[in-house]
């Protein structure tokens, strides 16, 4: 039975992908700030109380799973604030950076030794990351830090290559979660069972490259 750890899994596309990878057998081992009475209900193993940023958290994280080994490593857990040039509110793309950015790349480290070969590494990133597809600016912080991300997730893929260890850079979509006012075109279901799809696929041909839910590569 492989292992799956979700960050940020207490709700919207997170608890979609505990829920999707549950269906598939799976181990999950769901981290979250505060458990959902949903989470609960699936019957998964649950770490609450860590919030990403705090590299105390983060340790005793390290120290639950350091006897586990991890199969997929998804790292879903962000923030999104809206700052417009004019009234730009630097508190908050900061904290956008420690959530978004810097997070990710703090647990992957921390957990590396728990990754074997052919383990996967899905970093839930925003095509708003990408530069060439901002036709409309505005969104400052989740815009810097998603292409942050993406940058990450790229020098991932090349020091983790030799190791056997893939690394996916995944939009999930326009979904319909309290992130986004439950706007969007795609429930957090269907998005997750696009994701879990690709991460299923992801080999060490694919790592590095940035893709949408759907297949499509996306534009840096």
């Amino acid at each position: 039975m492989k292992t799956v750890i979700i960050t940020g899994a207490n709700r919207g596309i997170g608890l979609a992908l505990s829920e999707y990878f549950v269906a598939q057998g799976a181990n999950v081992i769901a981290v979250c700030r505060n458990r959902s009475q949903a989470l609960s209900n699936l019957g998964v193993e649950i770490v609450s109380g860590i919030d990403v940023t705090n590299e105390s958290d983060l340790k005793t994280l390290q120290a639950y799973v350091k006897d586990i080994r991890i199969d997929v490593l998804i790292c879903n857990a962000g923030i999104l604030h809206d700052e417009q040039f004019g009234r730009l509110n630097f508190d908050t793309i900061r904290r956008q950076f420690e959530v978004n950015t810097i997070a990710p790349l703090q647990i992957v480290e921390l957990l590396e030794r728990q990754l074997g070969q052919h383990s996967k590494v899905a970093l839930i990133t925003s095509r708003m990351g990408s530069i060439t597809d901002n036709t409309s600016g505005g969104r400052y912080g989740y815009r810097m830090s998603k292409a942050a991300l993406n940058a990450a997730g790229m020098s991932l893929s090349h020091d983790l290559a030799p190791r056997k260890i893939a690394v996916g850079i995944y939009h999930p979509g326009y979904v319909q979660t309290d992130m986004v006012g439950q706007r969007g075109n795609i429930s957090a279901r269907e998005s997750a069972s696009c994701l879990g799809e690709l991460i299923n696929g992801l080999t060490l041909a694919q790592t590095g490259e940035f893709r949408h839910a759907n297949g499509q590569i996306l534009p840096w």
